[in-house]
């Protein structure tokens, strides 16, 4: 039997209502504000756009009280989380389709350096990206969206509910 790279399309569930045991204790960072937009919530997670148009770019974000490494999650949320970053995979090649820059590969780290707060990057690459072949955390030169682009980005990261 041959291991499938990716799971079923219909294998995972599509964007959800916070989940009612969610943390009240949880307040994302306010540093996220600066520089990304909320999209929408997860059962685990807060979903944020990048606002760097040159790259198809979604954080998650765990709302987790105090949570800045994935040891601080349970195991039930670890699992979880991997399941949601396999979702923000597939919005994020919504963005880069509706964008016209189709995704070639999926970068997705937790960094942490700068914001401590956990949170999880899932870019979307391609041979012409500003960065490529380097990483894109400290490419300098990030670019607005425009107000329409960031609604089409906005609208397909939202479409994988579908």
């Amino acid at each position: 039997m041959r291991a499938r790279s990716r799971p079923a399309r219909g294998a995972l569930q599509g964007w959800a209502v916070i989940h009612p045991e969610a943390s009240r204790d949880y307040a994302c960072d306010p540093a996220f504000a600066v520089g990304s937009a909320r999209v929408a919530d997860l059962v685990l997670c807060e979903v944020r756009l990048q606002l760097d148009a040159r790259f198809p770019w979604l954080i998650l974000i765990p709302r987790v009280a105090a949570a800045r490494e994935l040891e601080d999650l349970a195991e039930t949320d670890r699992l979880r989380l991997m399941d949601e970053i396999v979702l923000a995979g597939r919005a994020v090649r919504a963005i880069g389709a509706a964008l016209g820059g189709p995704v070639a590969k999926l970068n997705v780290a937790a960094l942490g350096n700068i914001t401590p707060q956990l949170h999880i990057h899932v870019v979307g690459r391609r041979p012409d990206d500003a960065a490529w072949p380097g990483p894109v955390w400290g490419a300098p030169g990030a670019i607005d969206y425009e107000p329409e682009a960031q609604r089409i980005a906005m609208t397909a990261a939202r479409s994988i509910a579908a």
